[in-house]
């Protein structure tokens, strides 16, 4: 019995190289969508994991810094160092999943960040009440106006403001934004959409951030993969009236 000779082995190769090439695009598809959707879990999981802290302690918890170790900035919550730009407190928040740095990463190894809101806009305003102990409680629940603001799009958005027609978010805010710089992994963005999301290295004081669906880098404003999400104001303290946090 003959072998294979070097002109038929390399018509084998040949076909074998063809099947897996157009395997690939298939499952580095499927990894991208587990990808997607090990990271909404997370997502959720955070967003639970904060509103429990909430009805523990009567508060929300600070955003941790890049040195804090996963622990919110300052410990004990108050006057947050990182109000916009900060990271998922994960040691604060007991999470078990988070990296050496106590920080809980996204499934492209991205820390998460977080931003909680820094104040609220009774008359007069008051500040920290979000994220010190009984603050919201001792301002009440007619009063609580909390400032963040997510819009569908940078086009026309203000460092405290969405362009008109453009906010995902009821007047006059949330209360917390969770999200995912994605994929690309780039802290400030590859596009205007991106970039216009707080960047955790700049001491960003803007408030407003964008979410959509994800866009190639040949759209208008550019590559968008961040996944973004919040709690309502509604949903925070419905939870924590119905723990016996608030009156």
């Amino acid at each position: 019995m003959q072998g294979f000779t070097l002109v038929e082995m390399a018509m084998v190769l040949a076909i074998v190289a063809l099947l897996m090439a157009g395997l690939l695009p298939t499952i580095s598809s499927q990894i991208e969508q587990q990808q997607l959707k090990e990271t909404r879990d997370q997502l959720r999981d955070i967003e639970q994991a904060l509103i429990g802290f909430a009805i523990i302690n009567g508060r929300l918890p600070c955003p941790a810094t890049s040195a804090s170790k996963g622990v919110e900035s300052p410990a004990g919550g108050g006057a947050c160092t990182n109000f916009y730009d900060g990271f998922v407190p994960a040691a604060t928040l007991g999470m078990s999943t988070r990296n050496e740095d106590g920080l809980a990463l996204d499934a492209w190894d991205n820390p998460i960040r977080y931003a909680v809101t820094a104040w609220d806009s009774t008359s007069p305003a008051q500040t920290d009440v979000y994220t010190t102990a009984n603050g919201m409680a001792t301002v009440g629940l007619s009063s609580l106006s909390p400032n963040l603001l997510v819009c569908s799009t940078a086009t026309g958005i203000s460092a405290s403001a969405c362009a008109s027609g453009s906010a995902l978010t009821s007047d006059p805010g949330v209360p917390v934004v969770i999200y995912s710089i994605g994929k690309n992994g780039v802290t400030g963005g590859t596009g205007t959409d991106e970039s216009a999301n707080p960047n955790p290295n700049s001491a960003d004081t803007n408030r407003t951030f964008v979410s959509h669906t994800p866009t190639a880098s040949s759209s208008a404003n550019g590559e968008f993969d961040d996944l973004v999400i919040w709690i309502s104001n509604s949903t925070l303290l419905n939870r924590m009236v119905s723990a016996g946090k608030l009156p």
